[in-house]
């Protein structure tokens, strides 16, 4: 079987030295906002350039945390809206909805997968306070466009950078584009824990501040709750893992671009849409997305020959039950992409074998 990810045989590369820093970690006996998590930030602020990095407990809690951040620092308010790509996976709407924000959702391009920035100023309303930009599948969504778009209008730009550690847009990193960024570090991201794990990157010191705090009870100093704050930390265990990890999150991002290439090389399917891109360096390929009408059957056909694959995702958030006032939304770029896409089997440790048996597969559907 060629498992869709082997994340096994991606943390035995980096097993002995896995093991040596928890063993630091135990024996230290300090398991929480430690020397391993200050380092981790400071590494992970290094690699993407920019001035604050705050290590939080999941991917969810990051963009959660921002935008609790900028209600308490007076720039947005409950009610106010937040334009968001209708195809993304939920996490993106939870952070709105749970700090009493309103998501306001916007169809994507069907060629990029990512939010049709075309699309925004029908969306504009005296409420929108934010973008919320997500590098969906690993591919950057940006352009000096947005970027006009965002100052004109006195908005914030937050990146869901939770698939696109290290891709660049302009030489410059995700998670250093917008006004903040949420990571997420789920064991099957390209820089994975071994746990839930997440960060928080901004250049705005204030902000920093805020979300540090909120992330702890609302305190900067113990006893001391300046915020009605959360408990969303990352412990000891897996900021030392991830300060590992990071060392190597470039070579196994091109090692996903050279899979991704060969796909988009030697898949000859014409039922097949495949992913396209034009500057390798603002994809990672957390994830290789194609597109067919008989998506289920490919599934199928791609199982019986013991090749794994997943669908990113089967429902679009805006026909969940968690959110019925959305549900009669009509939104049919969003609703096709959702019903036609595969992921293939992409990672760092597949073999050139494993990566030609996908593609003859495919090519035989």
């Amino acid at each position: 079987m060629i498992k869709f990810l082997d994340l096994q045989k991606i943390n035995e590369q980096h097993a002995s030295e896995l093991k040596k820093v928890a063993a630091e970690v135990i024996d230290s006996g300090w398991f929480l906002l430690g020397q391993k998590l200050k380092t981790f930030e400071q590494k992970l602020a290094s690699y993407t350039k920019v001035e604050n990095a705050i290590g939080v407990a999941n991917g969810l809690d990051a963009l959660r945390l921002i935008l609790k951040g900028y209600i308490e620092l007076g720039i947005m308010s409950e009610g106010d809206e937040v334009i968001v790509p209708a195809n993304t996976y939920i996490a993106s709407l939870l952070a709105i909805t749970d700090n009493g924000l309103k998501p306001i959702l916007i169809e994507p391009n069907l060629e990029t997968f990512n939010l049709d920035i075309s699309k925004l100023e029908s969306k504009l309303t005296s409420k929108t306070k934010a973008i919320m930009v997500v590098h969906l599948y690993g591919r950057v969504c940006w352009s000096t466009e947005l970027e006009e778009f965002a100052k004109k209008h006195n908005l914030k730009i937050i990146e869901d950078n939770a698939q696109a550690i290290g891709a660049t847009w302009n030489g410059i990193k995700t998670g250093n584009l917008g006004d903040a960024a949420g990571f997420s570090f789920y064991p099957g991201k390209n820089l994975g824990a071994l746990g839930d794990s997440g960060a928080v990157t901004t250049k705005d010191f204030d902000l920093a501040k805020v979300v540090r705090a909120i992330a702890n009870y609302g305190s900067l100093e113990k006893y001391v709750n300046d915020y009605q704050g959360l408990n969303s930390r990352m412990d000891e265990i897996q900021a030392a893992f991830l300060s590992v990890k990071l060392d190597f999150i470039d070579k196994e991002n091109n090692r996903r671009r050279e899979i991704a290439e060969y796909y988009i090389s030697n898949i000859n399917n014409p039922k097949v849409t495949l992913p396209t891109i034009d500057n390798a360096n603002e994809h990672v390929w957390h994830l290789f997305v194609i597109r067919l009408d008989k998506r289920d059957d490919l599934k199928k056909y791609l199982e019986k020959n013991k090749i794994q694959t997943l669908i990113h995702y089967p429902i679009p958030p805006h026909k969940q039950k968690c959110y019925p006032y959305l549900n009669n939304l009509s939104l049919p770029i969003t609703e096709k992409i959702h019903e036609e896409v595969l992921s293939l089997p992409i990672s760092p440790v597949m073999t050139n074998e494993e990566i030609k048996s996908v593609v003859d597969v495919v090519n035989s559907f």
